[in-house]
């Protein structure tokens, strides 16, 4: 059952085109700088099953041209403006952003636009940047922590996408195929799935005037197989797995939780809280406790991440190999206190106080502002964005305990354990 919250008034003016696309946009008259972030409900979560880390490899195809803008010159023109662009993909949105100074917008939007509404994604490239690719997934097996949370990631979701790695596999990825990327292209690069965000230093009338002009002529919609929604059952038990990895320096301890996507936000929120109260500054729970009274680990951190149908808890503790038992039984029994006692007020407003001016810093430059933006609006609606704050301060203790009772479960987690060989 989703939940009603009430936004405050937005800095930020939400316009939906006549062909379906989402234009936001704020005006700060004091930077001389916009930020152009584009949105795409084109993650890796619109894959099929035999197209594993497509959504990744389009992001780079992307940039390789159109029929009429061959590669190299968008880079060209927006770096010969000062300008920076990049591009990121999830499990539930790509993006791709330009900032420039603000008189050289008009200049460069129409060179991004071109690019994401006609890729022509050739051949000869394709077979070129797949091994660019296939690099990118090779360079991840050096990474433990990437090794670790991927293999967690696959144990708590067992039947979702995300499951997988956005990257993909060297094996799917040698059986794709050009056709098939623009096919994916032309079903999800399309207007009902974009959100164009402005930010800076140009007024609304503009901004709106040069989006509407140059987001107009997408590819022809191609047929792409529309996927079942999948919901991940429970857990029940701890479902446990160990690695043994080599060159490993200190052991990894991984657990995680599934919790409520954007249809219950609220709860994201409140979990949000409680992942400040474990870890976050010396004075948190796990942290004064583990590392800085019983010298248990190096390091300890939890992390909650919102994601559109099922968000990921997890605690992440590096330690030395014969502390990990000892360490997991502490941090049970320190959920087993959260599903048992409230949260002392001091506690609450320290969590409260970290929570809120995070968002503060976090919302200070146009490029910040314009990812806030669009992320939210690709995953839910924008209005999210501006309650953020206003939630937090209104939790109770009360309410706080019952999130950990339904989500933080001592007795029902995944968890994986990194050990040297």
């Amino acid at each position: 059952m989703s939940q009603l919250l009430t936004a405050p008034v937005s800095p930020a003016t939400v316009t939906k085109l006549d062909n379906g696309l989402t234009f936001i946009h704020q005006y700060l008259p004091a930077t001389p700088v916009v930020v152009t972030d584009v949105w795409v409900r084109a993650g890796a979560s619109r894959e099929t099953e035999d197209s594993y880390g497509m959504a990744h490899f389009l992001e780079h195809m992307i940039f390789k041209g159109t029929d009429s803008l061959p590669p190299g010159v968008f880079d060209y023109v927006i770096e010969n403006r000062g300008g920076i662009a990049n591009a990121a993909t999830s499990h539930d949105y790509a993006h791709y952003f330009v900032t420039t100074a603000a008189p050289y917008l008009e200049d460069t939007l129409p060179y991004l636009a071109e690019l994401l509404l006609n890729a022509a994604i050739p051949d000869d490239e394709f077979v070129r940047e797949r091994d660019v690719v296939l690099e990118e997934i090779s360079s991840c097996y050096d990474d433990a922590d990437w090794i670790g949370f991927q293999a967690l990631s696959e144990s708590i979701y067992q039947r979702h996408s995300y499951g997988r790695s956005v990257l993909g596999s060297k094996l799917k990825l040698m059986n794709q195929s050009p056709e098939g990327m623009r096919c994916f292209h032309r079903a999800h690069y399309q207007p009902e799935n974009m959100t164009v965000v402005v930010v800076g230093g140009m007024t609304q009338e503009p901004a709106l005037e040069l989006v509407n002009r140059t987001f107009q002529q997408f590819s022809t919609r191609s047929n792409y197989p529309e996927l079942e929604a999948v919901e991940e059952p429970l857990l029940a038990g701890v479902r446990r797995q160990e690695i043994r990895l080599p060159r490993l320096e200190q052991a990894r301890l991984m657990m995680a939780w599934t919790a409520p996507g954007v249809e219950r936000v609220r709860s994201a929120y409140g979990l949000d809280l409680l992942s400040v109260l474990l870890t976050e500054g010396r004075c948190s729970r796990l942290i004064r406790e583990f590392r800085e009274e019983q010298h248990l680990v190096q390091a300890i951190s939890s992390n909650f991440s919102l994601q559109r149908e099922s968000s990921l808890f997890t605690i992440t503790a590096w330690l030395e190999p014969q502390q990990l038992e000892r360490v997991e039984e502490l941090i049970r029994a320190h959920l087993n206190e959260l599903q048992n006692t409230l949260i002392s007020p001091g506690e609450l407003a320290r969590c409260k106080r970290f929570l809120c001016n995070d968002y503060a810093f976090s919302t200070e430059t146009p490029t910040q502002l314009a990812g806030l933006y669009g992320y939210y609006n690709t995953i839910a609606q924008v209005e999210l964005a501006m309650i953020y704050p206003a939630q937090i301060q209104s939790f109770q203790a009360e309410e706080l305990r019952s999130l950990a009772q339904n989500y933080l479960s001592p007795h029902s987690y995944a968890v994986t354990v990194l050990k040297p060989c």
